[in-house]
């Protein structure tokens, strides 16, 4: 029986991802359970659409969605985060950056020794264990797809590309899932917390919505903003304009740079990395020379817009019947790999990081980047960061190592273990 196909063009796409936004607010809204465990909007709604777009499947209906506005959402998002990146803190954080890289390295490590040794007990490939790694976990879709026809070509896997993307959605998912529990429960166990934030933590859940339903309230991203920079139309541009140039930039060295590190080996510089140090350079160069003062509020609303429709596209565009191409020893592996992150995350990377708020915060963004994406770790952060206050260190430290160090430094671990499963 031929399929019956309903294709949604871009703007329907586009009012859809917004109603994802809404239909996540509403159900927060009316969950305690959803409030209490810091579950991101754009999740509760874009996983109820990819649900219901798998359940039409059955009935022979296929829907799609237009993401021709996923990626440039994606880039916007990058550049707000190099635009609000200021290099002088970032040396001041210096300790807490080589902190948060060990803990990440540590966690690659055992993602690939996890999946190496379930593999293997499974009587499969240890190859296949390394896909159900870091490739496919710290790595997300954009290393998973990348590393495909290699595996391929060289190691004999044939369903490499299939394994690494349904892996990839699954890491994401529960990526979103277990960074707002875990960054509670942490926040819970801090002693000497801020008194404000111990507030927080045990105010009436309807209390706290009406505090932050209130309209004139900042908008947070790495840091609280002042109530009197208010947006304004030259502002707006201002930051939009600086904000198309380094995408702009960005897309351009892109293809300069991949082939330069082809010559490396298979590590390859995303478009989004380009655009994040674009902007970077961009933004600390104007601040030195002192031509422009980036302005803040407007940064922080344009990224946080970006960042929440580009993941109810990611999220509503989910193939969840991929997922059905999961053997048992497969999701086992997965399941496995998933409980390995929230362990990590609360007996390595939060007390590396200090077992204060601010490690609380990181080591929910470490589960977001480590069993999905950076923007999976960033909307992780601002729910809690919403809900019990801002956390500037985590959102200077987590964009830039997830941005760009893990997937560096998982360029080199990948073929040492590779070398060692196969």
């Amino acid at each position: 029986m031929i399929p019956y196909v309903i294709h949604f063009e871009l703007y329907t796409s586009l009012i859809i991802a917004c109603l994802v936004l809404l239909i996540g607010h509403f159900f927060i809204a009316k969950s305690k359970l959803l409030r209490h465990y810091s579950i991101p909007e754009p999740v509760v709604g874009g996983l109820l659409i990819a649900v219901l777009v798998l359940i039409a499947r059955q009935f022979n209906l296929n829907i799609s969605f237009d993401n021709s506005f996923q990626n440039p959402l994606m880039l916007a998002f990058f550049g707000t985060l190099g635009l609000s990146a200021d290099l002088s803190t970032l040396r001041a954080g210096g300790k807490t950056l080589v902190l948060f890289l060990a803990a990440i390295v540590g966690l690659l490590i055992l993602q690939n020794t996890l999946g190496i040794v379930l593999a293997k007990a499974f009587n499969l490939d240890g190859v296949m264990g390394v896909i159900l790694g870091s490739i496919t976990l710290s790595g997300g879709h954009g290393t998973a797809t990348g590393w495909s026809d290699p595996l391929i070509l060289e190691h004999g896997i044939k369903a490499a590309k299939e394994l690494g993307i349904a892996g990839a959605t699954f890491g994401l998912i529960l990526g979103c899932l277990i960074g707002g529990p875990v960054g509670r429960y942490l926040i819970s166990t801090v002693k000497n917390l801020p008194k404000e934030i111990a507030q927080k933590l045990n105010e009436n859940e309807n209390e706290l919505d009406k505090v932050q339903e209130d309209e004139n309230a900042p908008v947070m991203m790495y840091e609280t903003i002042e109530k009197i920079s208010r947006i304004t139309p030259l502002n707006f541009i201002q930051t939009l304009l600086l904000l198309v140039i380094s995408m702009y930039i960005g897309n351009l060295v892109t293809p300069y740079l991949k082939i330069y590190m082809g010559s490396y080996g298979t590590f390859t510089i995303p478009t989004f990395v380009s655009v994040l140090f674009t902007a970077v350079i961009l933004n600390n160069t104007l601040s030195f020379t002192k031509l422009y003062k980036m302005h803040a509020r407007s940064v922080a609303t344009i990224g946080n817009v970006s960042l929440i429709l580009f993941l109810s596209f990611a999220l509503m565009t989910l193939k969840l019947w991929e997922l059905a191409n999961l053997a048992i020893p497969m999701i086992v592996i997965l399941i496995a790999q998933a409980l390995l992150m929230a362990s990590y995350a609360i007996l390595v990377t939060f007390r590396v990081m200090g077992s204060d708020y601010n490690a609380a915060v990181m080591a929910a963004g470490h589960c977001g980047f480590g069993m999905g994406a950076t923007p999976t770790a960033i909307v992780n952060m601002q729910a809690i960061t919403q809900r019990f206050g801002p956390s500037k260190i985590a959102f200077l430290i987590v964009p830039m190592v997830g941005a760009f160090f893990v997937d560096l430094i998982n360029a080199l671990l990948i073929p040492i273990f590779i070398m060692f499963a196969a």
